[in-house]
């Protein structure tokens, strides 16, 4: 649930539709929970860092609930419906997957991410402040044991999947780069075990 709220948090602030105040809301989430998720993860008595982590899922859905998510949501419903996948699993395997594949279209907003978790040096370029934030994400997943793969996804369901991905984000959410088909079955390949 907690990588559940950072996606929120993370897909809402790289998006086209966002307001000083869901901008804002976004990087209050990503903050608080960069420094309390793994505390609240290993030490659930510790009551301050699971305050933070509420807060934190608050403020990614103050901030989605107005700038929208995007392409890991699309992918993370189709394996839920397909598959009894939870939600908060799919979302936290998906999203460094599909971080990666925006490329450029995402790099600064990532970059922006990085320098508010203070992630890289100053002077670094903005692709590798991008890689970092992402990176970081991988390894809180690591940390968390959280596979990079989703077990059981069948060839034969990725067409419809596909299909139902990008009917629900094309043309509603505004995802920093409009994907196709091509983009989206590579996806679910990535993700495929």
């Amino acid at each position: 649930t907690g990588m559940d709220a950072l996606t929120h948090a993370v897909e809402s602030y790289i998006g086209g539709s966002n307001t000083k105040e869901t901008t804002q809301a976004s990087l209050d989430a990503v903050k608080l929970i960069h420094e309390n998720l793994f505390e609240a993860y290993t030490n659930p008595s510790n009551i301050d860092a699971r305050a933070n982590m509420q807060k934190a899922s608050y403020f990614a859905g103050v901030a989605f609930s107005r700038a929208y998510v995007g392409y890991v949501h699309c992918v993370a419903h189709t394996l839920g419906g397909f598959y009894n996948v939870p939600h908060g699993l799919a979302n936290a395997v998906i999203l460094p997957h599909v971080l990666d594949q925006y490329g450029v279209a995402a790099e600064v907003k990532l970059s922006q991410l990085a320098d508010h978790l203070s992630l890289t040096a100053k002077g670094e370029s903005i692709s590798n402040k991008a890689k970092a934030f992402i990176q970081l994400i991988k390894d809180m997943n690591l940390k968390m044991n959280i596979p990079t793969q989703i077990d059981g996804v069948l060839d034969k369901d990725i067409p419809a999947m596909v299909k139902r991905a990008l009917a629900e984000g094309n043309p509603l959410y505004p995802v920093p780069q409009i994907w196709g088909e091509k983009e989206m079955e590579k996806i679910y390949r990535i993700i495929q075990k």
